[in-house]
């Protein structure tokens, strides 16, 4: 069994890339399951916070990640970059910063997105690459994911109502899982 945590960067009710991660567990490969976890309830980065203990919703999020075998990351584009509560979250999942290799070193992680833009979320996920490198993640890079206009894609429901991007995101998440499962395999060498 091959098991993956989705994280949405948006907080919004309706936000498309909640629908995306939500459009993912519905195209999972055999023998595969996706928990889409949540950055609700994380507060902003505050150093005296840390000092007097990571806060509950984190703890429980790190765990969640590393009993997963991969991390599926929704990202929005927000002002042609990263979105601020999202990044807020990975940096309190680095906190203490003994606690980077623990949660992330060689942690499979792919991304996603899904803007109501023209260009999708192509200058948010170039944005994450920098901090990956930071935390030491196995990003894969060989598939990407992004949908601009997403306002067209999804119903009011929010739904993936456009059976062409279904089967794109259904063979996105199939090469991720292939990715997950030879990357496993290259460590039991």
């Amino acid at each position: 069994m091959t098991r993956l945590i989705g994280l949405s960067g948006s907080l919004r009710q309706g936000s498309f890339n909640s629908a995306l991660l939500r459009a993912a567990a519905g195209v999972l490969p055999e023998d595969t399951e996706l928990a889409i976890a949540t950055i609700h309830g994380i507060p902003l980065y505050d150093g005296d916070m840390e000092a007097e203990g990571i806060p509950e919703p984190v703890e429980a999020l790190k765990e969640a990640i590393i009993a997963a075998d991969g991390l599926l990351l929704a990202t929005p584009e927000y002002n042609n970059s990263i979105p601020g509560v999202l990044k807020n979250a990975i940096d309190w999942l680095s906190r203490p910063s003994a606690d980077i290799k623990r949660v992330f070193a060689g942690k499979p992680v792919a991304l996603m997105g899904a803007s109501p833009g023209p260009f999708g979320t192509v200058l948010s996920q170039n944005a994450w690459l920098a901090v990956f490198r930071t935390l030491g993640v196995e990003f894969w890079s060989e598939g990407r994911l992004v949908i601009p206009r997403a306002q067209g894609e999804f119903d009011e429901d929010g739904n993936l109502s456009n059976e062409a991007l279904r089967e794109k995101l259904r063979g996105f998440v199939a090469g991720f899982v292939v990715f997950i499962r030879s990357s496993r395999r290259g460590a039991r060498r």
